[in-house]
């Protein structure tokens, strides 16, 4: 497979490194950042050697790729030309960006016409990663299976941000006034974790149902002592990270729900919990690298997408399970 990148960053370059140890070829690389354009991939990645690949700002560099991997922002408006323009190269794509995992909740119109833009072109586009794209959903989904009837599911993730990447910590507000990370989270200045009513969503498309409401929400969590992990120290009163959710309702009853916490020091786990009419299973990991966890799911759809045909697709459509949730 030989595949393209737009967006060369940490989750691209990662990408790249564990698609050529897979084996498969770097086709081209875009990325507009003047401390690596012109320069051979190869040497971006620190291999020691070069592929042959320049990097550039010209999209066409990536037209003999068979899949494109995109990897540049989380919102589907500040990203949207960068996909359409891939897409009219009539090239597959699988992208980070947390809002396309199920973009028809706070984009519809820019949904629409990237499907209709991939269909056009005979091109498949997909959003996915860890999370969402798959510990909060997808597994979800696929946990479901050996249920007759659902009532309720509820997934928990867990991260200790003191082993993230700085980036991470920074969109977290690690360090800084509590206030002061409720009001750039109020505004957008930081996003912390972007992706809560995607997931919900998610899981109710794959059930076929039609919530009566989604909500989100998220917080900055203040360290009620000193916290130190890993040489990453945070004062008592500062803000040590983020806790936030999604639920989705039936009616009035909630019946999808999923939880979020990342701060300094928190206990490493994912915890899903499928609440059946006959019987309530509960599945528990010791939790998964985020960045190696997205370029492997990142990967392994980029492998199969071409036999899902044209269009703008989601995770469920990838998937063979439906969970019977029901009232």
């Amino acid at each position: 497979m030989r595949l393209g990148f737009f967006g060369f960053g940490a989750i691209g370059r990662l990408t790249a490194r564990v698609a050529l140890d897979r084996g498969y070829e770097i086709a081209g690389v875009v990325d507009i950042d003047p401390r690596i354009a012109g320069l051979d991939a190869g040497e971006v990645l620190g291999l020691g050697e070069k592929l042959g690949v320049t990097v550039s700002p010209n999209v066409e560099v990536l037209k003999d790729s068979d899949v494109v991997v995109h990897a540049t922002g989380s919102f589907l408006d500040k990203v949207y030309d960068q996909l359409i323009s891939i897409v009219n190269l009539g090239v597959d794509v699988v992208s980070t960006c947390e809002t396309l995992a199920y973009p028809w909740y706070r984009y519809p119109v820019l949904a629409r016409r990237l499907d209709e833009a991939a269909r056009r072109y005979n091109a498949a586009v997909i959003g996915t990663g860890i999370n969402p794209g798959f510990l909060l959903d997808t597994l979800i989904v696929t946990l479901t299976a050996p249920f007759n009837i659902v009532k309720g599911v509820k997934a928990v993730r867990s991260l200790n941000a003191a082993t993230r990447r700085e980036p991470f910590r920074r969109k977290i507000g690690v360090g800084e006034d509590p206030k002061t990370v409720a009001y750039k989270l109020e505004k957008g200045e930081i996003t912390g974790h972007v992706g809560y009513a995607e997931s919900v969503l998610l899981v109710a498309d794959a059930a076929g149902i039609q919530l009566a409401r989604v909500h989100e929400a998220q917080e900055p969590v203040a360290a009620e002592e000193d916290v130190e992990y890993g040489g990453i120290r945070v004062p008592k009163g500062y803000n040590k990270g983020i806790r936030g959710y999604g639920a989705g309702y039936l009616g009035e009853r909630e019946v999808i729900r999923i939880e979020f916490q990342a701060y300094v020091g928190a206990e490493d786990y994912e915890e899903i919990t499928i609440e059946g009419r006959d019987y309530t299973v509960k599945w528990r990991s010791t939790g998964t690298p985020g960045d190696m966890g997205t370029a492997s799911v990142v990967l392994g759809v980029a492998e199969t997408l071409g036999g899902y045909g044209p269009g703008l697709l989601t995770m469920i459509d990838l998937l063979p399970f439906r969970p019977p949730i029901k009232h």
